[in-house]
């Protein structure tokens, strides 16, 4: 199956091909990549998606195409469910039946910019279902913010060796200058997602479409890459079973890059009714759950409106100096 390409509107100015990854920058590193127009199978739910992101230091954090599941691509916006079109990728989860492969996949495409500097992305894009008919507008703004002196790390780090303890006073957040600074960058991603003005626009996932387990995923979803095991912990649990559904202010991921590097990352910014929904034995991932119990409609005419921050920093932090670091982006 080859993807189906739906024309496009190009910005005034535009100055790279459309299938060419954006760079994000900050203070001159490179940061991440946007890639706009993935050249891809349309069962793997093609959509512009951020990969690879990097820590400052050049770890690796996020996963593109990943062979457990294909259509895992860095961090994106994507929703298994849109008025029974497949916006995620891979077998749409049928009720009394299973994950099915059907004849059900869209593609969120990029329109034109509407802003463009090395540190902030701007631009229209459109769902579609698999006829090319527009189930949503969407204004997206990717913001790569400098973070210095955040936090600072303790000399001893967390008690005995777990990430989601306090460790040794907590961690200073005054903390400035090289011995014991983070290392750290903030993602925004800002959206507002408009339905058509007579048409109501239904989101799901395969919980709301009888999976059971926690499998409430879809919305703004982060697949991170670890050469060991990944951990995660939120404000009070830890855990992928503990913090999975919860709606905590934030949540943490610590895993290790393919350099072998140590990061963690500090997820901000649930709306009203979202949820957590985390991965840490399948594989790492992290996201912001709009249907985690329930569907949740767009009302015809409406927008739904969403911010979601994600810290990036190398090293594996504490719940003290990952909490310090979450309250940066409030």
């Amino acid at each position: 199956m080859t993807a189906d390409r739906p024309a496009r509107a190009a910005g005034p100015g535009e100055a790279t091909r459309i299938d060419e990854p954006v760079r994000l920058l900050v203070g001159g590193t490179e940061v991440a990549r946007y890639v706009l127009d993935p050249a891809l199978d349309a069962r793997h739910g093609p959509r512009p998606y951020l990969h690879p992101v990097r820590t400052l230091a050049g770890t690796v954090v996020t996963d593109a195409l990943p062979a457990d599941h294909v259509w895992h691509l860095g961090a994106s916006l994507a929703v298994q469910d849109v008025n029974g079109t497949n916006l995620w990728g891979g077998r749409t989860y049928v009720r009394g039946v299973g994950y099915t492969w059907r004849d059900d996949h869209g593609r969120i495409a990029h329109v034109r910019w509407s802003e463009r500097a090395a540190d902030r992305l701007a631009h229209r894009l459109e769902w579609r279902d698999p006829h090319g008919a527009v189930l949503l507008t969407e204004h997206r703004q990717v913001t790569a913010v400098a973070l210095t002196g955040a936090v600072a790390l303790t000399s001893e780090g967390p008690r005995g060796g777990d990430p989601s303890g306090d460790g040794p006073r907590g961690g200073d957040p005054s903390g400035d200058g090289p011995r014991g600074g983070v290392s750290a960058w903030r993602l925004e991603v800002d959206y507002t997602l408009s339905a058509p003005a007579r048409q109501d626009v239904r989101l799901g996932s395969p919980a709301t479409n009888g999976r059971p387990g926690g499998a409430g995923y879809g919305g703004f979803f982060w697949r991170a890459v670890s050469a060991a095991p990944a951990s995660v912990f939120s404000a009070t649990a830890t855990g992928e079973e503990a913090v999975n559904g919860s709606a905590e202010s934030w949540v943490a991921l610590c895993g290790t890059g393919p350099d072998g590097g140590a990061y963690t990352l500090i997820f901000t910014g649930l709306g009203d009714g979202d949820r957590w929904f985390t991965r840490t034995a399948m594989y790492p991932g992290v996201g912001v759950a709009f249907a985690f119990d329930e569907p949740v409609t767009v009302a015809a005419g409406t927008d739904r409106r969403g911010r979601h921050a994600v810290v990036v920093a190398d090293g594996t932090l504490n719940r003290a100096q990952a909490a310090a670091l979450a309250n940066t982006a409030r």
